[in-house]
Formats: C-alpha cells, sequence, structure tokens
C-alpha cells in the first residue's frame, strides 16, 4: 500500500506541470489579453503594464534570441519559461486584475470557505443519500421506493439557481429563520451547503440504490437471510460495505468539484468563495488567477482519486494494488 501511494504521488508534479502547459497554451491561444477592454489603453500605459508583468517576453519561443545564435535564452526569456519558474518556487503570480494582491493571497482567502461549504454540502449529500438508498433498496418497487428515486431525479434534475432561490424564499424571507447572504456564522452556511448538496445526494441515493439491489441478490446475503439475522443487521453489516463501492468512486471527483465551489451558489448567497474567482477570472483573462484555480482543482482531483483508490482496498480485500 505504502509503495502503491509513494508511485502515485510521484505522479503529481509530472502531472501538474503537463496540466499547467496545456492550460498556459490554451489561455495565449484566445483572443485578446488581460488588458484586453471596452476602454483601450494608451499605448505607453499598456505596454508598462506588460513590461511590469513580463507580458513583453515571447510566450513560448524567443526568436531574436534564437536568429542571435542563443538557444538556451530563446527558451528562458519567455512568458513560459518566467511562469513555471516562479511555480516551481511556489509562486503563483500576481493577479493582473485585483492589484497590488497576488494568486497565492487570493487563493488563501478565498479556498478555506469553498473548503467548510465542500465539506458541510457533502456529509449532508452522503447521509441523505447513502439512507435514500438503503432505504429504497430494501422496499424495492413499494411506495417509499418509487418516492425516493422520484425526489432523487427531481434532485438530478433541478439547477440548483432554482433550488437555492426556493430555499431562500421559504427559509428567510416567510420563515425568517435563516440569514439570506453572507458568510461567517454556521446559519450562514445551512442553505449553500444544502443547494450546494442536494445534486449530490440524489445521485448518491441512486447509485447506492443500485448497487444494493445487486448486493442483496447474492449468495452470502441470503444465506444470512435464511440463518434468521434482522433486517437491519444483515443490510447494515453485511450489504452496505460492497455496495458502497461505486459510491466510493463517484465520490473522488466529486469531493473535487464541490469543495472548488460552485459559482450559481456562491454568487445566490453572495459567499466570497474561490469559483466565483475563477470564473471572473476567465472572463478577465487573468491568465495567472486562472492558471492558479486550474492547478489546485486538478492537484484536488489527483488527491482524491487516490484516496478512493485506497478506500477501495479496505472495503473490498479483493481488490490488490501495485
Amino acid at each position: 500500500m505504502l509503495r502503491f501511494t509513494l508511485k502515485r504521488l510521484a505522479w503529481l508534479l509530472p502531472l501538474l506541470w503537463i496540466i499547467a502547459t496545456g492550460a498556459f497554451f490554451l489561455m495565449r491561444v484566445v483572443p485578446g489579453g488581460p488588458f484586453t477592454g471596452e476602454r483601450k489603453l494608451p499605448p505607453a500605459i499598456e505596454e508598462n503594464l506588460k513590461r511590469k508583468y513580463n507580458l513583453d517576453l515571447p510566450p513560448y519561443v524567443n526568436r531574436e534570441m534564437w536568429r542571435a545564435g542563443h538557444p538556451v535564452a530563446a527558451f528562458t526569456q519567455t512568458q513560459y519559461f518566467t511562469y513555471m519558474k516562479n511555480l516551481a518556487k511556489g509562486d503563483l503570480g500576481p493577479s493582473y486584475k485585483y492589484p497590488n494582491r497576488t494568486v497565492n493571497e487570493i487563493v488563501a482567502e478565498s479556498f478555506p470557505i469553498s473548503l467548510a461549504l465542500g465539506v458541510l454540502g457533502m456529509t449532508f449529500a452522503l447521509i441523505v443519500g447513502v439512507v435514500a438508498g438503503v432505504l429504497a433498496a430494501s422496499r424495492q418497487n413499494s411506495v417509499l421506493d418509487h418516492a425516493t428515486m422520484g425526489f432523487a431525479m427531481l434532485g438530478i434534475c433541478m439547477p440548483s439557481f432554482v433550488l437555492g432561490l426556493l430555499l431562500l424564499i421559504i427559509f428567510s424571507f416567510d420563515l425568517r429563520l435563516l440569514p439570506v447572504a453572507g458568510w461567517g456564522a454556521l446559519r450562514h452556511m445551512i442553505l449553500p451547503s444544502l443547494t450546494l448538496g442536494a445534486p449530490y445526494a440524489a445521485y448518491i441515493a441512486r447509485l447506492t440504490r443500485g448497487s444494493m439491489l445487486e448486493v442483496i441478490r447474492q449468495d452470502y446475503i441470503r444465506t444470512a437471510f435464511a440463518k434468521g439475522l434482522p433486517e437491519r443487521n444483515v443490510l447494515l453489516r453485511h450489504a452496505l460495505r460492497n455496495a458502497m463501492l461505486p459510491v466510493v468512486s463517484f465520490l473522488g471527483p466529486a469531493l473535487a468539484g464541490i469543495i472548488t465551489g460552485s459559482l450559481v451558489v456562491e454568487k445566490i448567497f453572495a459567499i466570497p468563495g474561490i469559483g466565483s474567482h475563477f470564473v471572473n477570472a476567465a472572463l478577465n483573462r487573468d491568465y495567472t488567477l486562472v492558471m492558479g484555480t486550474v492547478l489546485l482543482y486538478s492537484a484536488l482531483l489527483i488527491l482524491f482519486n487516490l484516496a478512493v483508490d485506497i478506500a477501495y482496498c479496505f472495503l473490498d480485500p479483493r481488490v490488490k494494488v501495485q
């Protein structure tokens, strides 16, 4: 297990380098730049800004240095090399649209908020989804089964902005139990976490039901029932562990997605998370902020998928990793 984990972690840096390279090239292919807008800047000011952020250098290859017979300098005196050199030091660079602020500061300020919101949302999704899936599978084709899966389908189909607005109208405007927006106290987290976790709860419920139905038809479950064991013990102690394998597979990318934040949820409830920064950075062509958020999401996705593979070994001893 330790060897497998170290091998996967050793691939983390090369994968992040490939992702960073791809994102860097894609950002330069997009028309325009960070200082392109409806109101055109005077050429002298734009030139000074580009020089300040090293955007006056060629993106990939310095052809002047190449023609002058300096092949090393042709690749080192470029935007790509400069960015990668700073990235190797842990410096994500300055933001082009937030004066006097670095991407490290923005990520350090906004990511913990998205992390707290994502953890609460996924906790709600796991509890509700697993319980609903087990109940539906234990009463297959009953009213409970159809009602549970009907609500799950509704949760999948309903957009987050519709659910968020409905929760605001009911619990904030009508009942006046929870605040409309803001961040800081536990009361502010309830409605956003419910809105963010509801679609994931619906997916988990359907996955759990389908997997449970497959497991409870196996011989060892029939044997447990034939021995006279209570249904609750058979379902929870014997069937649920194996039925959780598809759910665990789903949790890898789901955790990365939910923790990095949702723009819609953050906008509705005025939450200063990282999701809004990512979308605004893409619209503003804030190269460094886009790169920082992409690398953060990629690292989380790789690490959570590794955690899923490790969890598989504990849930199913038949799974062997190398």
